[in-house]
């Protein structure tokens, strides 16, 4: 596992799933972790002495600049935040494609926008986007709206590699499959039949298994600190793209 120590971490969507899994494996790593989110009351019950919960609604942007003005430096940004819409082409109303560009990309860009300035003036800085496999990786069914826009997040994550690769700055993304979260299980709920939804889930993950939030922070941590890497999208599916 990297060493983060000395590193400040700034994670959205930090009160459960994955970001809360990240929070934590950053603090682990070393590093001072801020966790963001709209949820407070989550947020609050991560105890640990190396988290500091924020309250940020990455859909303002002048919540992140203030929030983010008010952290000061910081080392690395891992933009967690994002929405899963289910449905066609057909089925997908225009607006939950405008929220779903909001929050799975237009959020980054602020967030970015944000932490940019004070990590260039340091010459270094590490940026970790969320994407999924249903993206440019994958086309899946009835992910329209959100194949859609984590496809977008892989193009924005290669722009801003491009953009500042001479300046000291990496920016990755991360792409994984199916993994339990508490919005997942919603979704499963969602369909009126859990154990089946659950079934189909997991079936077409060739492990046989869903992933943890524990695996995804744990890649998260690793390109926190990998140095050598930019620009890149990185599966972690259980076998789903092989």
């Amino acid at each position: 596992m990297s060493d983060l120590t000395g590193k400040t971490v700034v994670v959205t969507a930090a009160a459960q799933g994955i970001g809360r899994a990240s929070a934590l494996a950053f603090a682990a790593a070393g590093a001072k972790v801020y966790a963001t989110d709209i949820n407070d009351k989550l947020l609050g019950d991560l105890k640990d002495d190396r988290i500091i919960g924020r309250r940020m609604d990455v859909l303002n942007d002048a919540d992140v600049q203030a929030v983010i003005s008010g952290i000061g430096q910081v080392d690395v940004l891992f933009n967690c935040a994002g929405f899963v819409h289910s449905g066609s082409i057909m089925e997908m109303k225009d607006e939950d494609l405008d929220f779903a560009m909001n929050l799975n990309v237009r959020s980054m860009i602020r967030t970015i926008r944000a932490v940019l300035p004070g990590m260039l003036s340091r010459k270094d800085g590490s940026i970790i986007n969320m994407s999924s496999v249903a993206s440019s990786v994958k086309g899946v069914p009835n992910r329209f709206a959100y194949g859609v826009t984590k496809a977008a997040v892989v193009g924005l994550t290669k722009a801003v590699a491009a953009d500042y690769i001479t300046q000291g700055i990496r920016c990755n993304c991360i792409c994984p499959g199916t993994v339990e979260s508490p919005s997942l299980q919603d979704r499963m709920r969602a369909q009126g039949d859990y154990d089946k939804a659950r079934a189909a889930f997991i079936a077409r993950q060739p492990m046989g298994r869903l992933g943890e939030p524990d695996e995804i922070a744990d890649l998260a941590v690793y390109l926190a600190g990998a140095t050598y890497t930019t620009g890149q999208a990185y599966n972690i599916d259980g076998g789903w793209t092989v």
